[in-house]
């Protein structure tokens, strides 16, 4: 998406074709911009008409459609959810996906490192805990008693003498049962267990379950190729003896791993080993031009020296999924992100919803009138990078560079697939103050605008709201956010560690009937 942003003390225009500007601070009727009078009040982030605009007639912002006038528009006007919305078709007008058409040469590779762990397997680690995982929501109580045990917070001297290992953090979910045991949703809790159960960020992992549960220990060893050994230790409560004895077992458990967990140490190693998984949430109007490119800035410098960014939440993207298709290394890697466009398609209809669900209340208040204004301000967080491949939920992710994964937008779900594929660390844009964190993965969050970072800065990582003042570009705060993302790796705690965030936020997905 190219974009010549032109930016004013009171407003911001995004590409000299727009039909729209954007508002740096509140506006008042009578206010005079670029020779056009404004007409009521428009908030900071909304958007303003350059011109008159006719029902039905596109309106364009970053030079691409974000929908159609559902009545007359006026020179001067707020433009929101009282006069722009997808049109009668719901946003199905023609998009040309040109598979490739803007695919780069290479970058030069660069070399970067930043001080982690290396596990025997060769893989890299930004953080070392222990986890301590569910098969089963009946088993989620026992499995938090675990990692009670071990919280520095209320039993400071349980982990007192293994500086070296973050924490013991106990990961549930609310499913694992009442599913069809062949299914999608099986399939995708499975896969989503295993890259935990496996991640590099996990020294070991504890698995508790029930024991008469649809999603039965043995089965999910199975089906991830995964042994019981020194790392991995499985059990349930049935078969233990009940909850007290379950709790002690895993207690025992750990104690046992923890001097090998704790017997690691950081060294230099190359920035290829770092896989960001990108995220927005209570997202604004500000979000497509401060954080979510600068973002993307940093994702390039990332692919330059060799690592991987997955950008993700498919019902965002939805209407911008051209501006990817282009970049796709191969025709079929093209095809398979629109065959999951497809999907969601069918996917919402069969519910009863539709793909413009979103943006979400928060996001209208923050000037996001439809879906596919979101969604080109979303894409811009991927940067302008080839992409290599594109993954469903919780899949291995395996390729470098710039990748996709097929997720929904709900934040944690979605940031739940993503690590489960492998990421390592999180970067996560919000322009209304979202507060997050993603366990075993350490969760960086960027704020689109300076008010935001003023009122909540005690989680927010970084200010990308200097961008609007016009105090940075976006290329300068890209290399800010690539620098803070190797200290993070390297052991820097983020805001949302510092909180505590992490443990309730691994929230895998559900599909399918629940019985």
């Amino acid at each position: 998406m190219n974009t010549s942003s032109t930016t004013n003390t009171s407003f911001i225009r995004l590409h000299p074709a727009d039909d729209v500007l954007i508002s740096r601070a509140q506006l008042m009727s009578g206010a005079v911009i670029e020779g056009i009078a404004v007409k009521g009040l428009i908030p900071p982030g909304h958007k303003i008409a350059t011109h008159a605009i006719e029902t039905g007639e596109p309106v364009r912002r970053y030079n691409q459609i974000i929908g159609f006038a559902s009545k007359p528009i006026a020179a001067g006007e707020h433009v929101h959810t009282h006069n722009l919305d997808m049109g009668p078709n719901k946003g199905d007008f023609e998009r040309e996906y040109a598979y490739g058409a803007d695919v780069k040469p290479e970058p030069i590779k660069r070399e970067a490192t930043f001080m982690g762990i290396k596990r025997a397997d060769g893989r890299v680690a930004t953080r070392n805990y222990i986890g301590v995982l569910t098969s089963v929501n009946c088993s989620a109580t026992a499995a938090r008693a675990i990692s009670d045990h071990f919280s520095r917070r209320t039993n400071p001297s349980a982990l007192a003498d293994f500086p070296n290992v973050d924490g013991v953090v106990a990961l549930t979910h609310g499913t694992g049962c009442g599913m069809d045991g062949e299914g999608l949703g099986m399939q995708i809790l499975q896969r989503t267990l295993t890259g935990y159960a496996t991640h590099v960020n996990f020294w070991g992992a504890l698995v508790v379950g029930l024991g008469c549960e649809g999603n039965q220990i043995k089965a999910w060893l199975g089906s991830g190729n995964l042994t019981e050994g020194d790392n991995l230790k499985v059990f349930n409560i049935q078969d233990t003896g009940g909850t007290a004895k379950t709790v002690a077992k895993g207690i025992e458990l750990i104690n046992a791993m923890l001097p090998r967990a704790n017997a690691v140490t950081r060294e230099p190693c190359s920035a290829a080993h770092i896989t960001i998984g990108l995220q927005c949430g209570g997202s604004d109007g500000y979000s497509g031009i401060s954080a979510n490119p600068a973002l993307g800035a940093a994702v390039d410098l990332l692919v330059a020296h060799g690592g991987t960014a997955i950008l993700s939440e498919t019902p965002e993207i939805y209407g911008a999924e051209h501006l990817l298709t282009r970049r796709s290394v191969s025709r079929a890697v093209g095809e398979k992100l629109v065959s999951r466009i497809k999907w969601w398609e069918h996917y919402t209809e069969i519910n009863n919803g539709e793909m413009n669900n979103n943006p979400s209340p928060g996001n209208k208040a923050g000037g996001l009138t439809t879906i596919l204004e979101k969604s080109l301000g979303a894409v811009a967080k991927g940067g302008t990078s080839n992409l290599q491949a594109v993954y469903e939920y919780a899949e291995p992710v395996t390729a470098h560079g710039f990748v996709y994964m097929d997720t929904p937008g709900y934040d944690p779900v979605s940031a739940t697939g993503q690590v489960a594929g492998g990421a390592n660390v999180i970067c996560f844009t919000t322009g209304r103050g979202s507060a997050y964190g993603c366990a075993p993965s350490p969760s960086l969050k960027l704020a689109t605008n300076s008010a935001l970072w003023k009122r909540q800065e005690e989680d927010m990582d970084i200010n990308c709201g200097e961008i609007i003042d016009g105090t940075a570009s976006i290329a300068e705060m890209g290399h800010r956010i690539f620098e803070m993302v190797l200290a993070t790796a390297s052991g820097e705690p983020s805001k949302s560690e510092r909180h505590g965030y992490g443990q309730n936020e691994f929230v895998p997905w559900q599909v399918g009937a629940v019985m």
